[in-house]
């Protein structure tokens, strides 16, 4: 059973650049490099082509990325320092059953494919014969077997934080069961569409295959698996319809469960995938979805249940098995992303370990690569970053006083997690035998977190949780608890530099921050309160002006071709559009707020040759560098909530005033914006 998807997601920005401050006399510049900036594209033309279109050229797309930019710089750094140390762990000759010895283990075994392509599919003949001989009679049985060991079949249930009472755990039960993820891939036939669709049916056919099956047997479990998720997707929420978290949280009692969805056997559901008594309540998130999944379980023959079962089962058992898998699932994202080389195998191995023991993993990373110093220096940070979101909240010609004050209690409230968690997941139950196959070994790995995700029921949530490992390159907010996290990986280089100017610094340090409170304040985060919980705390006038504040920003992207005939979701990408907005705006003021204190006459201040507000945009728009495949630009405009690094530059300062003053823009330049057609929320 895999747990429910995420009722909100975390407003994840992948990997904005932090650091802590510098020197702000610096005469030169250290994580901009002067040289790629093209003057013969003038700011006022193209802002992101005038900072990042030298270095677009003298970084090449290789055949392994289907887009590479500044983060992927960063993460080519962290994983030969991760390589490193699990390498070293494995030179250390660690103790059987030791952490060090289940963390080199399950590298060694992802990286061993001589003995994974000698056992081929053997490992899961056990399991598919399993499914292939249930009678009708234990056909219920299977359905939980499934739940409980390798895949939600139809639907997705499991505990999380009670949007109306963070500090407990609520039943969330919830749509699922497609392969492909997005409703649109299903029933969109379009060119793009169509081509992914059958990419998938054609990868659908080659696992079968790989797995023992005929071609004959292939074909049929083609047909009936894209019947079941066609029909699943066809009553699957769109994306827009997703980000309306308060739809999402329907309370049922179980006797009302029972009699919406009558095709499942609820008792034996809890009882047998979870291992708990039956609740008396669950939160049901897409009603039409669960429903769809009733109906199928209901009319479905046995024949094509199992079908469906035997595919989920070889999609999560592929990645552990021989090349002949991974090959057809490389042949399959060479159409999804346009990448044409499959990554070294050292780094798919690595990857697999950090998603088995990532703590683990990052317990070594942070003793070896992150000093108390940054996490002090950041703490600093974001207290004035804090101050400046604060000065802006009072500001705001839109607000209620009433509302600013709410909102004021809710800024203060924030938790701040910065580099690792204050306490270790303990592996020590998690079994790993080296003489068992690594399927074997990764489905014990599977096991135990389903466990370590179960064990949470029937408790009060734990706050000291996190939600990345701290090795991970990114930073997120967490709205049902009322957080902002920082993980230690991305507290380096080439991002931060502590020698490396104020202005630098906040164009990267400052924005992150300023970004992941600013989720505190978008149009879902501003559904919840100081504690975490969906309370609305808005004056009804003030609700109206920032719906239409955001609707106009929406409309702003969504106005951006992406690619010839496909355009930009700004419904969807509307919580990270106003994040970056809002953490550009804090940033700049928590910027001049420190320049103030120092007593920085900025105005009479340059970097080599920049000023310092210059700077500050010129190194925003230096980590959104990257070349992208057409494929990728389609394949995130579909599924990723974030926009494309252009549009996180282009669109977003085009709404902000004082970058026009910083380059001199004005009107009849492409990248001006009429003060009345610009939206400024936080």
């Amino acid at each position: 059973m895999k747990p429910i998807k995420s009722l909100i997601k975390l407003a994840v920005a992948p990997a904005l650049a932090v650091g802590f401050i510098g020197c702000s006399s610096a005469e030169h510049l250290k994580s901009l490099d002067k040289a790629q900036i093209n003057d013969s594209i003038p700011a006022g033309v193209d802002f992101y082509e005038h900072v990042t279109s030298i270095w677009q050229q003298q970084h090449p797309l290789t055949a392994e990325f289907s887009r590479y930019g500044q983060f992927n710089i960063l993460s080519d750094t962290n994983e030969v320092r991760v390589k490193n140390l699990v390498l070293g762990l494995a030179d250390s000759n660690p103790e059987p059953g030791s952490v060090a010895f289940k963390v080199s283990t399950i590298y060694n075994q992802a990286m061993d494919s001589t003995r994974r392509n000698s056992e081929g599919a053997q490992p899961i003949q056990a399991d598919l014969k399993k499914i292939e001989e249930t009678t009708p009679d234990k056909m219920e049985d299977l359905f939980m077997w499934m739940h409980k060991n390798y895949a939600s079949p139809f639907f997705g249930a499991g505990p999380q934080e009670d949007m109306m009472n963070s500090t407990q755990y609520a039943m969330y039960i919830g749509g699922g069961g497609m392969g492909l993820g997005d409703r649109d891939y299903y029933l969109l036939d379009d060119e793009r569409n169509t081509a992914v669709r059958n990419a998938y049916k054609t990868l659908i056919a080659a696992q079968m295959k790989n797995a023992g099956y005929s071609q004959e047997d292939a074909d049929r479990i083609v047909a009936n698996v894209m019947k079941i998720e066609t029909a699943l997707a066809d009553s699957a929420w769109t994306r827009e319809q997703s980000r309306n978290i308060p739809a999402m949280y329907n309370p049922r009692t179980l006797a009302q469960v029972k009699q919406m969805f009558p095709n499942i056997n609820w008792d034996r559901f809890f009882v047998e995938t979870m291992g708990i008594d039956t609740p008396d309540q669950m939160i049901v998130t897409e009603i039409s979805s669960v429903n769809r999944a009733n109906e199928l379980m209901g009319k479905l023959t046995d024949r094509e249940k199992k079908d469906y079962y035997l595919w989920k089962y070889v999609a999560n058992a592929a990645p552990y098995l021989s090349d002949d898998f991974s090959d057809a699932s490389f042949e399959f994202n060479k159409v999804m992303s346009g990448v044409q080389e499959q990554r070294p195998r050292w780094k798919r191995a690595l990857s697999a370990t950090e998603g088995a023991m990532g703590e683990a993993v990052g317990q070594l990373y942070v003793e070896k690569y992150f000093p108390e110093s940054s996490k002090k220096y950041m703490l600093e940070l974001v207290e004035n970053l804090r101050t400046a979101l604060g000065e802006h909240i009072d500001s705001l010609s839109w607000m209620s006083d009433s509302t600013k004050v709410r909102a004021h209690e809710k800024l203060n409230a924030f938790t701040v997690k910065i580099g690792y968690p204050d306490k270790w997941k303990d592996y020590t139950s998690m079994a790993i035998d080296p003489e068992k196959s690594y399927y074997d070994n990764m489905h014990e790995v599977s096991m135990w977190h389903q466990r370590d995700y179960l064990s949470k029921w029937g408790k009060p949530v734990d706050r000291t949780e996190w939600a990345m490992t701290p090795q991970t390159i990114n930073a997120y907010y967490n709205p049902l608890a009322n957080e902002i996290v920082f993980p230690a990986g991305i507290l380096q280089a080439p991002f931060f530099d502590p020698e490396a100017s104020d202005a630098e610094n906040y164009g990267g340090i400052g924005v992150v921050i300023g970004h992941e409170m600013t989720h505190g304040f978008d149009d879902q985060g501003s559904q919840f309160d100081a504690e975490g919980n969906m309370v609305n705390w808005w004056q009804p006038e003030d609700a109206e002006a920032f719906k239409k504040l955001t609707q106009g920003l929406a409309d702003q992207f969504s106005a951006v071709e992406v690619l010839p005939g496909v355009f930009a979701n700004g419904v969807y990408t509307l919580g990270e559009n106003i994040a970056d907005q809002g953490g550009l705006r804090i940033a700049r003021t928590a910027f001049l707020n420190s320049q103030e204190k120092k007593g920085v006459d900025i105005a009479n201040t340059t970097i080599d040759g920049f000023t310092p507000m210059q700077v500050f945009y010129l190194n925003y728009a230096n980590l959104w560098a990257q070349n992208i495949r057409p494929e990728e630009i389609n394949r995130l405009t579909v599924g990723d909530p974030h926009s494309l690094g252009k549009n996180r530059v282009n669109v977003t300062l085009r709404n902000i005033a004082p970058f026009f003053e910083a380059f001199g823009i004005t009107e009849g330049d492409a990248m001006f914006r009429p003060e009345q057609e610009r939206i400024v929320i936080w």
